[in-house]
């Protein structure tokens, strides 16, 4: 398969990533204060409903984990081969 017949997508799965893939500070900000906003104003219950939503996507990954094999994930679960994680 030549890289011309790689869909986007593939394409993107395929390019290494970086260790830390934030968006520039001035997007961070605006998600900040949407989040901010959409709490009410209340700086610290969006952090609350952060953490919440975290926490789930935390749970999700931990039960589709063991479902995906080590190789279609590229490794990132090395816990399954003695890695750590």
């Amino acid at each position: 398969m030549t890289t011309g017949s790689l869909s986007c997508l593939q394409r993107k799965q395929m390019t290494p990533k970086r260790d830390n893939p934030a968006p520039p500070s001035s997007e961070w900000e605006l998600a900040a204060d949407e989040a901010i906003a959409a709490n009410g104003g209340d700086a610290r219950e969006a952090v609350k409903a952060l953490l919440a939503a975290n926490a789930t996507l935390e749970r999700e990954v931990a039960l589709w984990a063991p479902a995906v094999s080590y190789g279609f994930s590229r490794g990132w679960h090395r816990g399954r081969r003695g890695g750590t994680d």
